[in-house]
């Protein structure tokens, strides 16, 4: 059987499918998986050994259509499920199967603060789409796969970080998802561990703002590497703090502890840190108690939280409360709970 998988992006969202490629061509024998995504999210898949052929958008979505006709799919799995991907379907003509997206319970969440959300990650609200082939989460969680040309090379980073360091994401798609430049300056110079800053070329000035306090113990690697190299940087982490993005998904992948951040977006989404039942039942047999591989740190009870499923460039009320409000002792007591696991 052939299957089409769609999600055209981005980082996180696209990392939070890799359950769906691996338990489909895992458990279906005769499973041809492609998949179709933006051309700038490809390095995310490129090394994925589940998936078979990776279609990508660049400008003309007429043109993909017209090559994705010639496979010929029995089965499209739509897991971004808007107006492309419905145009897609349309135009192959082959039985689809879309996740429910929520857009009503999270609008009524973000506008009327009613949470009629369910309390299911959106990794298994994305399962449900292999119902109909007896296909079942396995478990395993996310995967990540980095290709070997994209491994970072010890000299790429400095010797003071090479026996461990704390990744700390700076970075967001939207501004009231990120932890404000200033805290975040402060944080990093009361931490005494090396840290490591990630984020794309549109971070590196706040990058260099927050090495700025201690160069050799902070190492601004924002816009130096690949999304792939990028991903590396946080599988060899001890830990990762971050706001809600993608890399928080990635370091999940790699099973590292995960300190998120959250500001004007809330974990009732769907998107919080996923590690899979199994991670997480044997992380709870070791510990002999329930702990969970990650910390959220989120003001509560903010009668303008959350404002958006999104984000917004600027903060709608003018004060940024969800974030401003977060105390940096708090954030600072946790990331060394997690380094001296006391987690």
């Amino acid at each position: 059987m052939k299957f089409l998988i769609i999600r055209f992006s981005s980082i996180g969202d696209i990392v939070l499918t890799t359950p769906v490629i691996r338990c489909l061509k895992k458990q279906v024998a005769t499973a041809e998986v492609h998949y179709l995504t933006k051309e700038f999210f490809k390095p995310i898949l490129i090394a994925n050994p589940y998936i078979d052929r990776i279609h990508t958008l660049k400008d003309n979505l007429d043109a993909v259509i017209e090559e994705l006709k010639k496979e010929d799919f029995d089965y499209i799995i739509d897991l971004h499920h808007n107006l492309r991907s419905l145009k897609v379907k349309r135009a192959l003509k082959k039985k689809s199967y879309s996740f429910n997206k929520l857009n009503i319970e999270k609008w009524m969440l973000t506008a009327l603060k009613i949470n009629r959300l369910p309390s299911t990650h959106i990794v298994d609200r994305y399962m449900q789409t292999l119902d109909r082939f007896g296909v079942a989460n396995d478990g395993a969680g996310l995967d990540y796969f980095i290709p070997d040309n994209e491994m970072v090379k010890e000299s790429d980073i400095p010797a003071s970080h090479h026996a461990g360091y704390i990744g700390m994401v700076i970075g967001a798609a939207l501004s009231t998802k990120k932890f404000p430049l200033p805290k975040l300056k402060a944080l990093c110079a009361s931490l005494q561990h090396p840290i490591i800053l990630l984020g794309g070329a549109e971070d590196r000035d706040d990058g260099e703002a927050i090495a700025s306090s201690d160069n050799v113990k902070i190492y601004n690697a924002c816009g130096k590497f690949s999304i792939n190299e990028s991903a590396d940087l946080v599988r060899r982490a001890k830990l990762i703090v971050t706001n809600d993005t993608g890399l928080m998904h990635i370091a999940s992948a790699f099973k590292r502890p995960v300190i998120s951040l959250w500001g004007n977006t809330v974990p009732e989404f769907g998107m919080y840190p996923y590690y899979g039942e199994n991670f997480i039942r044997a992380t709870i047999q070791n510990a002999g108690e329930d702990k969970l591989p990650y910390d959220i740190i989120e003001i509560k009870n903010l009668s303008c939280r959350p404002c958006s499923k999104i984000g917004y460039k600027i903060c709608p009320q003018g004060h940024f409360k969800c974030m401003e409000l977060i105390d940096i002792k708090e954030v600072e007591n946790t990331i060394y709970e997690r380094i001296n696991n006391r987690k």
